[in-house]
């Protein structure tokens, strides 16, 4: 699975535990920058699915309330994180209303829509569950 690179990254990226703003806010950009990517090599996928660990592991830490963030919040950071505007998850909930409901919190994630979102940033759908 291409050690070597993914070996390579790691040196390059040097990821840790995240404990300053500063840090967080590199890690954010190059994660940020590895969700963007159209596509993206499995070693480079294995150093975003590392660092989005880092920032979530950070936010439940610093930023965001004890509780687990529910689907429709992880799916608006995502969104936030990749650039993409809402507009762009319409092939995967119909209609632009639908995707305004889904970041809403009011219309669930369906299963079906889950599979379609981890294909789309590149994580495993229970993510979006």
């Amino acid at each position: 699975m291409g050690t070597t690179m993914y070996e390579e990254l790691l040196r390059e990226v040097r990821p840790e535990v995240i404990e300053t703003d500063e840090h967080y806010d590199q890690v954010s950009l190059r994660l940020a920058e590895l969700v963007r990517k159209d596509r993206r090599t499995a070693s480079e996928t294995r150093l975003m699915k590392l660092l989005a660990v880092l920032v979530e592991d950070y936010d439940r830490r610093h930023a965001l309330p004890p509780d687990p963030s529910t689907p429709a919040e992880r799916l608006g950071y995502l969104l936030e994180m990749s650039g993409k505007p809402a507009s762009s998850l319409i092939p995967v909930f119909g209609q632009r209303s639908h995707v305004n409901e889904a970041l809403s919190g009011k219309r669930p994630i369906s299963a079906e829509h889950a599979r379609k979102l981890g294909a789309i940033f590149g994580l495993r759908p229970g993510f979006f569950v």
